[in-house]
């Protein structure tokens, strides 16, 4: 569990992505928080050793549609797996498009995304 991987919560709602840093790190899960999709990106290509990434589809700057494209073009990155976490229960369908491992709507259900964090993490 854990270690020095880390995962990537990118979610523009400061309360809610505190809320899911505090339960992931009070399991042992370290965790990297980036506010919108540009920010995820430079932290991923920055170097930083991510197991999975959480990530919100409607965000300023850049959201999760086109931070998930940048991603899966650049080979560095592409294969970290992605968790889309949305309130739109219509985009978290969609998201199946994305070529993610899992989408969950909010709000979220923490034992299931506890599941889901231990099996890539």
């Amino acid at each position: 569990m854990g270690g020095d991987h880390h995962v990537l919560i990118v979610e523009d709602d400061d309360d809610l992505r505190a809320v899911v840093a505090t339960i992931l790190q009070s399991e042992g899960y370290p965790v990297i928080e980036a506010e919108h999709g540009l920010a995820a990106l430079e932290k991923l290509r920055a170097g930083s050793d991510v197991c999975l990434i959480l990530l919100d589809l409607f965000m300023p700057a850049m959201n999760g549609w086109a931070f998930r494209q940048h991603q899966l073009s650049d080979p560095a990155i592409a294969d970290i797996p992605v968790v889309v976490m949305t309130a739109d229960s219509d985009a978290a369908r969609q998201a199946s498009t994305l070529g993610v491992v899992a989408s969950m709507t909010k709000p979220v259900d923490f034992e299931r995304l506890l599941r889901v964090v231990d099996q890539y993490c």
